[in-house]
């Protein structure tokens, strides 16, 4: 079998929906798929050196990469209802002088916080989940969080400011692009067998949810069961089966937005 290597976060919709290919549960033709695990960002940056043959990317990235990676039908992380969220320790209500931290210079998280308010300047570049204890701390006021830190911002005395996800479904009416899977260039003539692979990987945890619990909790930040079924719910859905038209049309218009907004 050909070794190819593959890069995913840590976090419970990845582990969730790539466990199958990579323990030999479904069909992978020719391939052996051998993981490397890792923050989303450090994955962004990975890409732009193109490490990993397939790898785990944030749509703002990629809109950066489309000369060198493809977009795989599946895998993606994109829906209603599960964007990133700004939130502050209590007392900080406007965001014009406050110091935010973001989880990543190539995530969409930090694209979505530039488009909704472009004139926020003092951004610290921070780890995912390093940034709800930093503001506990006091050594930021804001921060934008994903994954798991939607789920348990209060416990570290923060208040939610405003959902973005909400903010861009006002805005277009369509699920927000989060995070994608995408295959190096000069691996295109496999794309159809490793997008198969990768579908049949996500409708074995749709139908076997139990058997990726172990493997998943090995990686999750936050072990608790009822915080793992609620990240895979919010961000595990038939878009990660398949894009579709609504998907494609939600990614064209983040990029649209960004171009018109001079981000990018």
């Amino acid at each position: 079998m050909t070794s190819l290597d593959i890069g995913f976060s840590p976090c419970p919709n990845d582990t969730f929906i790539f466990h199958a290919m990579l323990h030999h549960l479904v069909d992978t033709g020719p391939f052996k798929f051998v993981s490397h695990i890792m923050d989303v960002e450090e994955l962004n940056h990975r890409a732009f050196e193109e490490t990993y043959p397939i790898t785990k990317a944030s749509f703002y990235a990629w809109l950066f990469l489309k000369d060198r990676y493809e977009l795989l039908d599946s895998g993606s992380a994109l829906g209603y209802g599960c964007g990133p969220l700004v939130v502050a320790g209590k007392g900080v209500d406007s965001l014009e002088e406050a110091t935010i931290a973001v989880p990543g210079i190539y995530t969409t998280a930090f694209l979505l916080l530039r488009l909704w308010k472009p004139e926020i300047k003092k951004v610290k570049i921070t780890r995912f989940d390093h940034i709800l204890p930093g503001i506990s701390s006091g050594e930021y006021d804001a921060g934008v969080i994903i994954h798991e830190g939607r789920f348990v911002y209060p416990e570290y005395g923060c208040e939610k400011l405003i959902d973005l996800g909400e903010w861009w479904e006002h805005k277009t009416r369509l699920p927000i692009p989060l995070g994608c899977i995408l295959l190096r260039k000069d691996m295109s003539p496999y794309k159809h067998r490793i997008e198969s692979a990768l579908r049949s990987s996500v409708d074995y945890a749709f139908t076997h949810p139990e058997k990726s619990r172990e493997y998943i909790k090995i990686h999750a930040q936050e072990m608790d069961d009822k915080i793992i079924d609620e990240h895979i719910s919010l961000y595990v859905n038939s878009f990660t089966r398949s894009l579709g038209e609504t998907g494609m049309k939600s990614i064209h218009t983040l990029e649209e937005m960004a171009k018109c907004r001079k981000v990018l």
